[in-house]
């Protein structure tokens, strides 16, 4: 071998693999004070993409968790404010039973009717009143509580839980039966078709003119799609479920709410079939004969099965025996309504505890999967860390030794 003194390939060698030890020292380091194996792109592109898909995942799933806590807190509220509403109706029977006897003479009976009339009015603050996160509780506005991993679809309707608790008044308790009206459909619903509920109407459109529909702002009418399956009878009922998902303020699917867009202030709807049920509110009721629903448009595609007159529900009262007897059978029956809606709040209760179940093994699974692909592996990140300390030592005293060969030149000189 040829000594030199113009270059010194040892030294340049000892460099270059100097600088890749001090690299993959580097890392080490990275991946010990992070505890990531991944702290950028470099370090696995593929797997970075991967984990913080998951951790969108999870983090999604996490709030989704809270949603539904949240949607638990609100339906325990209402629970108990229904819980203190069967109290007041329990001793509205004793009220009425006492007032309905022969015994009880007329001057009694204002008595009875003045604590009956406060139970009424208690009932009424508590629909009011009663409260969650600074939102009515007691409202015919269904609650929508999303739940969603932030993959795929984030709009479909499976990603909701419906919380519908409902209106509650003491006339939609305690009155002589709710005014309400079926609408079945005969045929076929064609765009322009029309059905006005309230103040409302609301007007059917294919999937081609609801583009136009969501541009005229003007227009009072709140456009619902028609259904494009195949199936006629399919199309129909799914066609009837957005009217019913429109008129509640619901999130039907395709379901365009032009303007005005929320509950209906006069009835609720519910699709069955083909048909469709509309059930008087407050509101509606106070309305008293007024006509709330009816069709309008183009010919004979809808009908009211019993009449399409919402009638307002009269009010009871113990004034007399026999006012009393009637009213005892309207607050028997508002403690049936009640304890069916407190069932229907616990069976949701229960689906959102399950749903929360599901979500936090979600949670815990996905992060085992993030956790797998970007924690380090400690034990061999040490052993490797331990190994590049000493090649850069190594490194360092080769790169000395390479400097030091070209002195050697120096001793022919002598």
């Amino acid at each position: 071998m040829s000594l030199s003194i113009l270059n010194n390939p040892a030294s340049l060698a000892a460099q270059n693999q100097l600088g890749i030890t001090n690299s993959s020292l580097q890392s080490m380091l990275f991946q010990l004070s992070s505890g990531s194996r991944i702290n950028s792109g470099a370090d696995d592109a593929a797997g970075l993409a991967i984990a913080d898909g998951l951790q969108a995942n999870i983090s999604a799933l996490t709030q989704s968790a809270r949603n539904a806590h949240d949607g638990v807190g609100a339906l325990q509220v209402a629970d108990g404010a229904l819980a203190q509403v069967t109290t007041m109706l329990n001793r509205a029977v004793t009220l009425a039973t006492e007032s309905a006897t022969g015994t009880v003479g007329n001057s009694q009976r204002p008595a009875l009717q003045a604590e009956y009339q406060a139970i009424q009015n208690e009932i009424d603050r508590i629909g009011s009143n009663t409260n969650y996160n600074g939102s009515p509780v007691f409202t015919s506005s269904p609650t929508q509580v999303y739940i969603s991993d932030s993959s795929g679809n984030t709009t479909q309707l499976s990603n909701f839980i419906s919380v519908n608790i409902g209106a509650l008044t003491s006339a939609g308790l305690l009155g002589a039966g709710g005014a309400g009206a079926s609408l079945a459909a005969n045929g076929a619903i064609t765009a322009g078709d029309n059905v006005t509920v309230g103040g409302t109407t609301y007007t059917f459109e294919t999937a081609a003119s609801l583009a136009a529909a969501k541009t005229g702002a003007t227009s009072a009418a709140v456009a619902v799609a028609i259904d494009g399956s195949s199936d006629p009878l399919t199309a129909l009922q799914n066609t009837l479920a957005n009217l019913a998902a429109a008129v509640n303020g619901g999130s039907g699917a395709g379901t365009v709410y032009q303007s005005g867009g929320g509950a209906n202030a006069d009835a609720t709807a519910a699709a069955s079939g083909a048909t469709i049920n509309f059930s008087a509110t407050p509101n509606g009721q106070a309305l008293g004969a007024a006509n709330i629903a009816t069709t309008v448009g183009q010919g004979a595609e809808f009908n009211f099965l019993t009449g399409a007159t919402f009638t307002a529900a009269a009010g009871s009262d113990l004034s007399t025996s026999s006012d009393a007897q009637a009213a005892l059978a309207n607050i028997n029956s508002a403690i049936q309504i009640v304890a069916a809606q407190r069932g229907s709040m616990g069976a949701t209760v229960n689906r959102l505890q399950s749903a929360s179940g599901v979500i936090n093994n979600q949670v815990q699974n996905l992060t085992t999967a993030q956790d797998g692909i970007r924690a380090a592996d400690i034990p061999s990140t040490v052993a490797s860390l331990t190994k590049y300390s000493i090649l850069e030592q190594t490194g360092v005293a080769a790169l000395s030794q390479a400097n030091q060969m070209q002195q050697l030149v120096l001793s022919l000189l002598k």
